[in-house]
């Protein structure tokens, strides 16, 4: 038997749902039939691809190898099928279909605007998640065209993934606090005079705990606790006292609360837009970063205080991303 592509389709379900059963749910087959097809491929590929037991399916060393390659080949050979139906539909280098994937946040919401306001015709798919690796994982794998995701400071999620990442805007981390909480008064805040409180922040599975402790280090103190939770909790615990936020400048905050960038940005957060290289999202992506960077600079126009605040700090925010 010859190894096609329909066969590294089945090696990929299977490693991504654990399971054979589940990965023919997927695929749409009977659970015989497609392990019999699996014992073809790997009689084929001279050795067994996963080790299976009451626990799931998971990858031996040679599955690996084998998953390695297919998931390059088929987004890949995804691309060349969409290229070519665009060639023959008349050579249009423009997508009709968007699978957006974020973190979230109001920059990704006015980039969905716009992108919608310049392709009405397109569909526009979203998913989220607090995981930076997943959604570069379903990226690489084809299954979105587009992550817009966060990184602490320099740092870029795993070359493992074979993305490309460009930059959208680096921020100041900021603090949300009380209107009245005497750290509030000014336009920025010590983070050295914050070492009895204790915060609350987003989860996610970068290195921003790591550096956000770093930074309280440098300053001269550990942290209380870092509180991990979702939005909507964060705020609540800053109104109710419980713990101050850490956040990004374009959070919007409610009222009774503001946000303050820290003295000197010990902590920076980098805003970044990811595709992959061979997929036809490639064609696309200038367009979809300037998109991106025009929405940063539409959402970060409504915190007056921390633009000009920036004007002192030339290395954060948008403006010389966009221009360069």
């Amino acid at each position: 038997m010859n190894l096609e592509l329909r066969h590294l389709k089945v090696v990929c379900a299977i490693a991504e749902t654990g399971s054979v059963t589940k990965a023919a749910s997927q695929l749409g087959l009977a659970q015989p039939a497609l392990t019999a097809q699996l014992q073809r491929i790997e009689r084929t590929l001279g050795g067994p691809l996963f080790d299976r037991d009451r626990r799931g399916a998971r990858p031996t060393a040679l599955g690996e190898l084998v998953l390695s390659r297919a998931r390059v080949l088929l987004p890949a050979m995804k691309g060349l099928q969409d290229e070519a139906l665009r060639l023959a539909a008349g050579g249009t280098s423009r997508m009709s279909r968007y699978r957006m994937g974020a973190i979230g946040g109001p920059v990704f919401a006015h980039l969905l605007h716009r992108l919608s306001a310049a392709q009405p015709d397109s569909q526009i798919s979203t998913y989220a998640s607090y995981s930076v690796d997943e959604l570069a994982t379903m990226a690489f794998n084809g299954k979105l065209d587009f992550v817009q995701v966060g990184v602490c400071g320099d740092a870029l999620p795993s070359a493992d993934f074979g993305l490309v990442w460009d930059t959208i805007a680096v921020d100041a981390v900021c603090v949300l606090m009380p209107e009245d909480h005497p750290q509030a008064k000014g336009t920025e805040v010590d983070l050295a005079e914050l070492a009895a409180e204790q915060w609350s922040a987003a989860p996610g599975d970068g290195c921003f705990e790591t550096c956000f402790a770093a930074a309280c280090a440098r300053a001269g103190f550990a942290p209380r606790r870092v509180l991990e939770t979702d939005v909507r909790a964060c705020i609540d615990m800053v109104e109710l006292g419980v713990a101050i936020g850490l956040c990004q400048p374009t959070f919007r905050p409610p009222a009774g609360l503001a946000t303050r960038p820290l003295k000197g940005a010990p902590l920076r957060w980098r805003l970044i837009l990811g595709w992959h290289p061979d997929s036809p999202a490639a064609r696309s992506a200038p367009k979809v970063l300037e998109l991106a960077r025009d929405a940063y600079q539409e959402v970060i126009s409504r915190n007056e205080d921390y633009v000009a605040w920036t004007q002192d700090h030339p290395n954060l925010g948008g403006t010389h991303l966009a221009a360069a």
